[in-house]
């Protein structure tokens, strides 16, 4: 990504300035929530990132979407982005920011992939279970994929846990094919 260097230092600017206002997970939210509203509409994300419309346009439309919802130090972020003419980093910047305020707060990412969407009661306990074996809180992303059949793939960093029905039949057929076994008659 061509600007990815200037959106961690905007995000690293950003959040050292919630910081100091005590402000920090409040901007997270609007950050999460700012990434969730472009990710979600496309024609919102090309009107951000086009030369012809300007920027100053760009800056009232964000206003009109997001006064009101998000924090003044987000509403203050959109002004320097317009200022300094990068209003189509707004993206990138969010989602810097969500991710060195997961790091800041020794916050991870646990991934569970499912064949059915999970009960918050079940995510409680997945949350609680990744606390007592890493010792860091987690947000818990839930992937639904019902070619897994049943069971869950966990994956916290760089270390995954497969208790899926897939691939327990997949290693049960995998014994079947290496077995040698003939039997004596």
């Amino acid at each position: 990504m061509k600007n990815a260097r200037a959106a961690i230092r905007y995000a690293k600017a950003i959040l050292n300035l919630a910081k100091d206002s005590k402000e920090e997970t409040a901007v997270n939210d609007d950050m999460l929530f700012i990434t969730k509203t472009i990710s979600e509409n496309a024609e919102f994300e090309v009107m951000l990132r086009s030369p012809i419309v300007k920027a100053t346009d760009k800056r009232n439309v964000l206003n009109a979407l997001f006064e009101g919802k998000v924090n003044n130090i987000t509403l203050g972020l959109f002004h320097l982005l317009q200022d300094n003419k990068r209003i189509a980093m707004l993206a990138s910047i969010a989602k810097q920011y969500a991710l060195i305020y997961d790091f800041d707060k020794h916050m991870q990412v646990a991934k569970v992939t499912t064949a059915v969407p999970l009960t918050a009661d079940i995510e409680k306990q997945i949350l609680e279970k990744i606390v007592a074996l890493t010792g860091d809180k987690a947000n818990l992303e839930n992937v639904v994929n019902p070619a897994i059949l049943g069971g869950f793939i966990l994956r916290v960093g760089d270390v995954q846990y497969d208790a899926s029905i897939s691939n327990y039949l997949n290693e049960l057929k995998k014994e079947f094919d290496n077995s040698h076994y003939i039997p004596k008659i």
